[in-house]
């Protein structure tokens, strides 16, 4: 597993769709808007849409079929993390090493900030986009929309919660991330699959093999950080799993065990692009990325 950066060149450019897509602060409601983009353009991995660009990499799909939805999965995270840090859930005071929507603005202006922010992610992404079919684009919806919710990201959340203190199997564990992560990455990947109607099951099914992989492992190695990072470097607490009694990774499999599980997501992850040749580096370097991140 070789060391790898994100490519800013991606960053830069989510970032500069997002800041187009985002409501100016000097609009009325101004406060709200302010807190919109102090949530979605604040310093981050972009780990999500850089896999929309990388995937349609892979399959040749041009950038400018992709900025829509990279900007509204980005949408969708940047609401998640805003809801995931209030007092009712996870309690959070630092994000991106900044102080979290709630404790920047108010508890309810990050509420409604993080609803503003899911609304507008579905706006982007159902306007028309170039070459792409209105059934298609369609699916697209559906995919985000199933994704975000109940049985993706949300009941991950839900799971997660209800796990505090709970000693759940591995098995179970892994149901958590695969809705809590895993489901808003995997569609990250999958999306741009139904770009082109030149795409073919196989490429499909092999695209859905690898994000499942590096969405695990994306958690994996977050529990990892958990324990070994620390809190400057991660922009969050560190500690904060371990303090709030949250099933992981490491507590269930040891240390070693996690990080002997990340290798072999890895591995999969690996196995799964090999038809796609050159067209997947990117893909291999995101890969390369999630399991030797330090944040």
């Amino acid at each position: 597993m070789s060391s790898s950066k994100l490519p800013a060149n991606y960053r830069v450019r989510v970032e500069r769709v997002l800041d187009g897509f985002l409501p100016r602060g000097d609009i009325t409601p101004s406060r709200l808007h302010e807190a919109m983009r102090y949530s979605a353009l604040a310093a981050g991995k972009r780990v999500r849409p850089s896999l929309v660009y990388a995937s349609g990499q892979a399959l040749n799909i041009p950038l400018v079929a992709l900025d829509r939805i990279a900007a509204a999965v980005e949408c969708v995270h940047a609401y998640s993390l805003i809801h995931d840090d209030l007092p009712a859930m996870d309690d959070d005071d630092l994000r991106r090493g900044m102080p979290t929507a709630h404790k920047a603005y108010d508890e309810a202006t990050a509420i409604l900030s993080g609803d503003a922010l899911q609304a507008l992610a579905f706006d982007v992404i159902s306007h028309p986009i170039a070459e792409v079919s209105a059934q298609n684009q369609l699916k697209l919806v559906k995919i985000l929309a199933v994704a975000a919710g109940s049985e993706g990201m949300v009941g991950g959340q839900a799971i997660d919660l209800a796990s505090i203190g709970k000693h759940l199997t591995e098995q179970q564990l892994e149901v958590m991330h695969s809705h809590k992560t895993g489901a808003l990455i995997n569609a990250c990947v999958v999306m741009p699959t139904y770009c082109d109607d030149g795409v073919t099951e196989a490429q499909r099914n092999s695209l859905t093999r690898y994000a499942n992989a590096v969405g695990l492992a994306f958690q994996v190695q977050d529990d990892i950080l958990d324990v070994e990072g620390d809190t400057e470097t991660l922009g969050k607490q560190q500690g904060a799993d371990i303090a709030a009694d949250k099933p992981t990774y490491p507590a269930l499999l040891g240390m070693a065990g996690a990080k002997l599980k990340l290798r072999s997501l890895h591995e999969e992850a690996v196995l799964a692009l090999e038809d796609f040749g050159a067209d997947a580096k990117l893909l291999h370097n995101i890969a390369d990325y999630i399991v030797n991140r330090n944040k």
